[in-house]
């Protein structure tokens, strides 16, 4: 990509704007939005909703039963017919509950600004406003009409919003994900693994531990069994982790176990070993004889692969060199709705929110002149893509 003088420009645009970006962001983290709590959600919603409006954009409320609402925010440029789309993703739910801001209020320190939420990821939606609002004041032109959409389940599970990320994936040359960025320099993600949950459930039969535990099935030694079997399948070079967190089985010390389970963490990095891993799980035989397993759930999330965002990343490194900028990547253990847009193919980078640290946290913050960097950044790749 040539040099150009627009990253430039817009990062002299955006720097006078910090002030105002912390006065927006100041008023997001007020309004708490857990994910469980859809009053409150939609609350910080309306919030949300308000100042994107002042923008001239137009603002869509996707209603929603037992979840918050999520915001469809559409930006087309001046121009008759757009020649595409571009998505910029990313949530306004938190993973903390009404009444944390009263324990750790919004606060700036030492270059620092801290909040529930502040860094994953409500500091990202304020950039992303003032990315929109640089593009606005600037001569640079978008060339795609740019949908920004902002959902309030991602931190359990995007159930009621997957869809809506699905679909307008689907209809995007790109897709940009606010959520945090990684470490003190700010790295953009291009990996992140897929996640899953699956429970193996065994069942036996009881027995008097003392007087008959040859009539019995001990469902505890069975999943023991299993277990061993399934910690093997762990590899560490290729990003494979299956992990037993929660573990339970039996009533008392003098009766054989009757029934047993495990609660196990999937993780891959690549959809190959996803299926594989998945596989494996469901053809899983009892080693002790009248035993039964049962194994339900699986992976939620697909990995994103970094053959999907290499391009992009590249494209963001070349911009920010133009601002004087250095910008790393780096591969992420955790999911994102990013990861449903790369298993659909389309070119995704995540991670060009803020830089900070502490994610659900009580210690979460941003590193707040970092702001007006990483929303110029986003606005120059929305004018480039």
């Amino acid at each position: 990509m040539a040099d150009s003088p627009f990253p430039l420009e817009l990062l002299r645009v955006l720097r006078p704007q910090l002030p105002d970006m912390l006065r927006v962001l100041r008023l997001f983290v007020a309004s708490e939005s857990p994910s469980l709590e859809k009053t409150a959600a939609d609350r910080c919603c309306s919030v949300i909703a308000k100042e994107w409006r002042r923008s001239g954009t137009h603002v869509e409320r996707i209603p929603q039963k037992r979840r918050g609402d999520h915001l469809r925010i559409i930006f087309a440029p001046n121009q008759r017919r757009a020649a595409g789309q571009l998505l910029v993703l990313g949530h306004y739910d938190t993973v903390y509950s009404t009444g944390t801001l009263k324990e750790m209020p919004f606060r700036i320190s030492a270059g620092k600004a801290y909040g529930p939420g502040i860094f994953d990821m409500k500091a990202g939606i304020v950039q992303a406003l003032f990315a929109l609002q640089a593009l606005q004041r600037t001569r640079v032109r978008a060339k795609k009409q740019i949908v920004f959409l902002w959902t309030s389940d991602e931190e359990i599970g995007s159930e009621s919003s997957r869809k809506l990320v699905e679909a307008e994936a689907r209809c995007s040359d790109a897709v940009f994900v606010l959520e945090p960025s990684f470490g003190p320099r700010g790295l953009v993600k291009t990996a992140r693994k897929g996640v899953g949950e699956a429970q193996l459930i065994v069942q036996g039969r009881a027995s008097h531990a003392g007087l008959a535990p040859e009539e019995g099935i001990n469902a505890v030694h069975e999943l023991a069994t299993q277990l061993t079997r399934i910690e093997k399948w762990n590899d560490i070079r290729r990003g494979i982790s299956i992990n037993a967190d929660i573990v339970e089985g039996g009533t008392r010390t003098n009766v054989i176990a009757d029934r047993a389970r495990a609660v196990l963490d999937l993780r891959a990095l690549r959809a190959s070993d996803m299926r594989s891993v998945e596989s494996r799980l469901h053809a899983l035989r009892p080693v002790h004889r009248g035993a039964k397993l049962k194994i339900t759930g699986g992976f939620d999330r697909p990995p994103l692969e970094h053959k999907i965002c290499a391009a992009l990343f590249e494209r963001a490194r070349s911009l920010a060199k133009q601002m004087n900028l250095s910008l790393g990547e780096c591969t992420a253990g955790g999911g994102s709705d990013g990861n449903f847009s790369g298993a659909l193919g389309i070119p995704t980078l995540d991670g060009l929110g803020a830089v900070g640290d502490g994610a659900h946290s009580d210690h979460e913050y941003i590193v707040v002149n970092t702001m007006p960097a990483r929303a110029a950044l986003l606005a120059a790749l929305l004018t480039s893509s």
